[in-house]
């Protein structure tokens, strides 16, 4: 029997994912954790198969939770079920060490395809994602032309905030460091991406999306 931790803080969410799960794979036993920090503690009282991890979750600190979770259970497949735009990060957490990255809008049969392909061993990618992927030519290409792909895994989490809205100081508090790092991470993703303000920002990463649908 495989054993599933589920990472979803929203409960209405994580009763559906369940029950999906419980319907193709009817002999599973799946255990739920709202937060990172229960989930870390289930982590180090048992052994799991496959974790699927909502990245915003309290308590979480992004990509670091991966290599968090390595730690304790080395061997343990991680797929990553977010809402965070697929074009901008799957590539970055798949460098992290997840195994797969599916997004929240995705059907039935997408997460079914992907849970059972990562518990077989091997890792799911999206369509979208195989086309980012399609030859490392190309990759390189677009690396060049979109400078977003520069910025790390830190850099873009935080970018994230900063496009909805979230001020420093609350930055520095969700993701537990100083309100000057916050800054100094700011400013690299303002050189990076030759922008000035957030208004500037914002329009970056819409031209780079509309980019990135154009290639698909």
């Amino acid at each position: 029997m495989k054993t599933i931790l589920l990472v979803e803080d929203h409960s209405i969410v994580s009763m559906g994912v369940k029950l999906l799960i419980e319907d193709f794979l009817p002999s599973v036993n799946i255990i739920e954790a709202g937060s990172f920090n229960e989930t870390l503690k289930h982590l180090q009282s048992r052994f799991f198969d496959l974790v699927v991890l909502d990245i915003k979750i309290p308590g979480g600190e992004g990509s670091k939770m991966i290599d968090k979770i390595k730690a304790i259970q080395s061997k343990v497949k991680i797929l990553v079920f977010s809402s965070q735009d697929e074009e901008l990060y799957a590539l970055h957490y798949y460098k992290a060490g997840a195994s797969g990255y599916l997004p929240k809008d995705s059907s039935n049969d997408e997460l079914e395809k992907a849970i059972t392909s990562v518990l077989n061993g091997g890792t799911y990618i999206s369509s979208v994602v195989q086309s980012q992927l399609i030859n490392s030519t190309m990759l390189e290409r677009e690396s060049k032309e979109s400078p977003i792909e520069t910025l790390s895994n830190r850099e873009l989490e935080i970018m994230d905030m900063l496009l909805v809205g979230r001020w420093t100081k609350d930055i520095a508090i969700d993701l537990n460091i100083k309100e000057s790092t916050v800054s100094t991470y700011k400013g690299r993703i303002f050189e990076k991406l030759d922008v000035t303000n957030i208004l500037e920002l914002f329009k970056k990463v819409e031209i780079y999306k509309k980019q990135k649908e154009k290639t698909h």
